[in-house]
């Protein structure tokens, strides 16, 4: 049984504790049995991996290696990721290239089975680079199941930096962020925007989170997005906004429920 992150509060208090208490409970939630018995497995087994085949076939490797990329929730398509392994990133008509999700491209970039004369699973270190990206993001989901806000902010802290400070071209960072679930959801909930945006063409999509984050983030580019007081205002921004509409949903319940139970019954 995994430890189970301590979250009593919830919004920007709750945010405040968890920084707090974050290196204490990510020790705790490491040293749990299952999360050891995994990583280790992986560590020891993942050398003798040489082919796409060979890893969709064991459980136990894909459950670290699709963990520590998000992806967890994929772990019965394994014909779909055995495809976006096998296929690799190097060809424009890859799939996990025709993926709106970057974390794909990410998954077959971290193995290499396409693209590399020999997999980087046969790198000495391969195991544990794994095998620490899957802890982060298992504490994270650990988190996500008690305060799905509170995972998605600390999605932020890893994850923006590694966009924003990217040397490809604007636009094309910001695309990254509209194709990664989690970044686009606490962008859209953050800089106001309706629950139509999705609707939007693209480029009608590009312009508008930019312009947003521009006047209500007081970024001139992206790549100021790499400063962790720029980050921690976006989180806090966030995580303030998602709590009054989660206010305001209950409210409207409350309100909803108040009136029924005062409307007379028909006899």
């Amino acid at each position: 049984m995994n430890f189970e992150p301590v979250l009593p509060l919830g919004g920007l208090p709750g945010w405040a504790l968890l920084n707090r208490t974050l290196a204490r409970q990510t020790d705790l939630f490491n040293k749990s049995p299952q999360i050891i018995r995994d990583t280790d497995y992986f560590e020891q087994t993942i050398g003798s991996i040489r082919t796409a085949e060979d890893l969709v076939a064991d459980r136990r490797l894909m459950r670290v290696a699709l963990g520590a990329f998000g992806l967890q929730d994929d772990i019965n398509s394994r014909a779909f990721i055995r495809t976006i392994l096998e296929e690799g990133t190097v060809r424009d008509d890859a799939l996990a290239n025709r993926l709106a999700d970057d974390r794909y491209r990410q998954l077959a970039d971290a193995f290499a089975f396409a693209d590399r004369p020999v997999p980087r699973t046969q790198l000495s270190d391969f195991g544990s680079q794994i095998t620490a990206q899957f802890r982060q993001r298992a504490f994270e989901v650990a988190v996500g199941d008690q305060d799905e806000a509170l995972r998605l902010a600390l999605n932020v802290r890893r994850e923006l930096s590694d966009v924003a400070g990217d040397d490809a071209a604007e636009d094309t960072r910001w695309l990254r962020i509209l194709g990664n679930a989690p970044l686009r959801r606490v962008f859209e909930v953050a800089l106001g925007l309706p629950e139509s945006f999705a609707q939007l063409d693209l480029d009608r999509q590009l312009d508008e989170v930019k312009n947003r984050a521009s006047r209500q983030l007081d970024i001139s580019n992206l790549s100021d997005l790499t400063d962790d007081d720029a980050q921690e205002a976006l989180i806090r921004r966030f995580l303030l906004r998602d709590q009054v509409a989660d206010f305001t949903a209950q409210s409207s319940q409350s309100i909803a429920l108040t009136l029924l139970q005062a409307a007379p019954r028909a006899f």
